[in-house]
């Protein structure tokens, strides 16, 4: 960040995506630059929703005291008609001492103002949710790239086979590994780091089976029980997945956000939990947790074949999905 100077920090950030972490990122960032610009930079946060065009006009305004500042303001794809236009209006010509940082979620909702900021001249930060698989072993080599360290794309696979998707859980996985490691990361190295570590292993195996995917469980468990997590907290994390799906269900409709204090539960876990419910039947869940507390009393009642309890548990709650009273 040596090479930060006034003239190189863009007036007009426009953080653009749905990823919380990444959008988290580029303000920090953001913040950061300009405090190595100006240590008494004042930085102001803002909800785009709820600001008024007199209000923003006294925050653009020169300061009296002269000074730099950077406003952020979230949701911007909740501004008003009059706000935004109010902002597009400043866009066009900026006041250097102040960074204005626009978050926007990138969908269609405010679509005209995220445009008309780019049209302006905004620079553009993406932050959009990470959608396939191969974007996520990018940004897991990425991640180790940053640091200073290097990660073949099977040490990424085994990564995320071992964390799950979420790029939180996957950035702190990957920050652990830089700290306890020389940096070079193999899939060996992840297998061994990850051994015993049951949470991780079983919810991997879950999600999976949640969304019908036979295949790509049963790949997960059987990498788990070879790396040598115990069979208990799989089962326990099966069983979880069920019931989390079910509440959910039955929740009716409402955003993550909404039901988060309703269902005493994290909103990223609710939204999880909608995208698995698809496909999912009131009949087919009830035979799932029956398929789930069969497993769980094989494996903790000292099955003789507790691996073959698991296995069987997967085949039937993703059968349950596919054909639960239809």
């Amino acid at each position: 960040m040596g090479g930060v100077t006034a003239a190189s920090l863009a007036p007009i950030l426009l953080v653009l995506g749905d990823e919380e972490l990444l959008a988290t990122r580029a303000v920090t960032e953001a913040v950061a630059q300009s405090r190595s610009v100006d240590p008494e930079v004042d930085v102001r946060e803002y909800q785009a929703g709820s600001l008024t065009v007199g209000e923003i006009a006294e925050m653009l305004s020169p300061s009296l005291f002269g000074g730099r500042r950077l406003l952020i303001l979230r949701s911007g794809q909740d501004a008003r008609k009059d706000l935004a236009a109010a902002l597009l209006a400043y866009a066009k010509n900026p006041d250097p001492e102040v960074q204005l940082v626009v978050l926007h979620l990138g969908a269609a909702k405010g679509k005209a103002f995220a445009d008309g900021l780019k049209a302006a001249g905004a620079t553009v930060v993406p932050a959009a949710r990470l959608r396939g698989h191969r974007e996520r072993v990018a940004f897991v080599r990425d991640e180790f790239r940053r640091a200073g360290g290097r990660c073949t794309d099977a040490a990424a696979e085994a990564l995320i086979a071992a964390v799950g998707n979420d790029l939180r859980e996957l950035a702190a996985a990957c920050s652990q590994l830089m700290a306890d490691t020389d940096g070079k990361i193999s899939p060996e190295m992840v297998a061994r780091y990850y051994r015993g570590r049951v949470e991780v292993s079983g919810f991997t195996v879950a999600d999976a089976t949640m969304v019908g995917d036979v295949p790509a469980a049963l790949e997960a468990l059987r990498w788990a029980l070879h790396v040598g997590v115990d069979p208990v907290p799989i089962a326990d994390a099966l069983a979880d997945g069920v019931r989390t799906v079910a509440r959910v269900a039955s929740a009716g409709r409402g955003s993550p956000y909404q039901l988060a204090s309703t269902l005493g539960m994290p909103a990223w876990k609710i939204e999880r939990a909608q995208r698995q419910s698809r496909g999912w039947t009131p009949e087919g869940l009830v035979q799932a947790m029956r398929a789930a507390a069969e497993c769980n009393a094989a494996v903790k009642g000292g099955s003789d074949d507790r691996a073959y309890a698991l296995e069987r548990a997967v085949v039937s709650v993703a059968a349950a999905r596919q054909g639960g009273g239809r």
